[in-house]
């Protein structure tokens, strides 16, 4: 089972957990969460306003062996306008736009979504239960 947690920051908000979001899915082949504005595509749902976060943003799929893979979603226009970074206890990692990174067999961590114009963020936290 993949356990996701998002909540909105904007300026002096930080560390603020209210109106925090979740949504899960069992750890089984194919099985995908996605974190945007669309509802119609996204389990997770960002302020429609929120323009540095795309329609589908972020994706997470199981693989065939139960292992789950975050992809940075291309969106419509060719340079995001957000930075997106994995967070791993202490260890932050960049995501390439449009790349896939492995998430750690039953691990924990943060993705963040950082808008480049503002002082606003979208914090997915992630468990991975096994």
């Amino acid at each position: 089972m993949l356990e996701l947690t998002m909540a909105t920051v904007s300026g002096t908000d930080a560390g603020a957990t209210a109106g925090m979001l979740m949504a899960d899915a069992p750890s089984e082949p194919g099985a995908v969460l996605r974190v945007g504005r669309d509802k119609a595509v996204c389990r997770l749902v960002a302020p429609e306003d929120w323009l540095f976060v795309s329609r589908a943003h972020l994706e997470f799929v199981c693989g065939p062996d139960g292992t789950w893979q975050l992809t940075w979603l291309r969106g419509s226009q060719p340079d995001p306008s957000s930075e997106v970074r994995l967070v791993l206890g202490e260890y932050a990692q960049p995501l390439v736009y449009g790349g896939t990174v492995p998430l750690p067999r039953g691990g924990s961590g943060e993705v963040v979504i950082q808008d480049r114009t503002g002082p606003r963020s979208v914090n997915v936290g992630f468990y991975h239960e096994v």
